[in-house]
C-alpha cells in the first residue's frame, strides 16, 4: 500500500538511522539511494553522536552492560537502568545500520579490555543472561569477532518448551519468557544473516514455534493474554517484548528464508492494526526509564516515526501475501 504523501514527507524528515529504512522498506527507492542514506548513519545524527562517545579502550561509559561505577552509586535504587554502556550502544548502532568498518578495531579492543559485570567474564564469550548473549552474538558477528562458542550456547540452553528465559540459569524458572525468547531469536537471526552459518536455524525454528503456539499473545496454560506489555509499543524497546516487535522479527525471518507468514500471526496483526491511528501513525507508549546519551524518539502519547516504520512495514508485508 503506497505511503500517503503526508506520512511520506513526515517520515523522510528523519535521522539517517530511520530514513534509510523508510526509503528501503516503505518507499521502495532505488538501492543506491537508500544505501547512500544508510552510509550517513556514521557521519550524521544519532549514529555519529554515539560513535563520538566511545572510550579509548573501545567501550562506552567505561563498562560492558552497566557504566563504570554504577554499583557504587545510588543509581541502582532508581527506576530503570542506564542504557549508555557498551552493549546497548553497539546494539543501537547495529540496528540503525551503521557500517561496521566505521568502528575500526573495536572488536579487538573489547576483547582486550571489556569484561562482564557477571564473574568478570571476557566480553565476546558472553555470560549467563540469554538477552545479553543474544545482543553479543549479533554484535560480534557484525564486528567480525569470533562468537562461534557463544553461538553454541543457545541450543544448549534452550528450555524444554522451546524458548529461553533469562531467569533459568539461576534456577528461578523452568518456563520460557516471551521477552527472552524474542531476543534470542533476533540475535540468532542476525548471526545467521551476518555469517551465513545456518547451524542455529533448527534451534531458532523451535523458538519461533514457542511464540507461534501462543499466537504471540497468549498463555499456553489458560489462553489468556500474557500481559499488557504485548500491546504497549515503545521505542527504543531495549529488551521489551511486544506484538509489534515480534511481528517485525517474523517479517524479517520470512523475507530472509522465503517463507510465507504463518497464519497464527493473525491475532497479533490485528493488535497492531487496531493500534494504528486514523492518520496512519502509531503512538509512543511509556519510554523505558533509565539514563540515555540522548533521546531518539518522542515522549509518551505522541506519534512515533520509529513505531510507524515498524507498524507500516509489518502490515504491508502481511497484506501483500494474504
Amino acid at each position: 500500500m503506497p505511503l500517503p504523501e503526508h506520512l511520506r514527507d513526515w517520515m523522510l524528515d528523519s535521522d539517517p538511522a530511520l530514513r534509510w529504512q523508510v526509503e528501503r522498506d516503505l518507499l521502495g527507492t532505488p538501492t543506491p539511494q537508500w544505501q547512500a542514506t544508510r552510509a550517513r548513519v556514521v557521519t550524521d545524527g544519532f549514529g555519529a553522536a554515539l560513535l563520538a562517545q566511545q572510550d579509548p579502550d573501545g567501550q562506552w561509559a567505561g563498562g560492558s552492560f552497566f557504566p563504570a561505577g554504577f554499583f557504587d552509586s545510588d543509581e541502582p535504587d532508581q527506576p530503570g537502568q542506564p542504557w549508555i554502556a557498551t552493549t546497548w550502544v553497539l546494539r543501537d548502532l547495529r540496528e540503525w545500520g551503521a557500517d561496521a568498518s566505521a568502528l575500526g578495531d573495536t572488536a579487538a579492543r573489547l576483547d582486550a579490555n571489556s569484561r562482564w559485570d557477571y564473574d568478570d567474564l571476557p566480553y565476546w564469550g558472553g555470560e549467563i543472561d540469554v538477552c545479553i548473549n543474544s545482543y553479543t552474538l549479533a554484535t560480534g558477528a557484525w564486528l567480525g569477532a569470533d562468537v562461534s562458542s557463544l553461538a553454541a550456547w543457545f541450543p544448549e540452553h534452550q528450555l524444554a518448551d522451546g524458548g529461553w528465559n533469562c531467569e533459568a540459569e539461576e534456577g528461578r524458572s523452568t518456563r520460557s519468557s516471551f521477552h527472552s525468547t524474542l531476543n534470542a531469536l533476533r540475535g540468532m537471526m542476525q548471526y545467521e544473516r551476518l555469517t551465513g552459518d545456518t547451524g542455529l536455524r533448527e534451534s531458532r525454528r523451535r523458538g519461533e514455534e514457542y511464540l507461534l503456539e501462543r499466537r504471540l499473545l497468549y498463555r499456553a496454560t489458560t489462553g489468556e493474554p500474557v500481559g499488557e506489555f504485548v500491546s504497549r509499543f515503545v521505542y527504543p524497546n531495549r529488551h521489551r517484548y511486544s506484538a509489534l516487535y515480534a511481528l517485525d522479527y517474523f517479517r524479517e525471518a520470512s523475507l530472509w528464508e522465503g517463507r510465507d507468514p504463518d497464519p497464527r500471526l493473525a491475532d497479533a496483526i490485528a493488535v497492531v492494526r487496531d493500534a494504528r491511528q486514523p492518520d496512519g501513525t502509531w503512538l509512543q507508549t511509556t519510554p523505558l526509564a533509565g539514563r540515555t546519551w540522548f533521546e531518539v524518539d518522542v515522549p509518551e502519547g505522541q506519534p512515533s516515526k520509529w513505531l510507524t516504520l515498524f507498524g507500516t512495514r509489518v502490515l504491508d508485508w502481511w497484506d501483500s501475501v494474504r
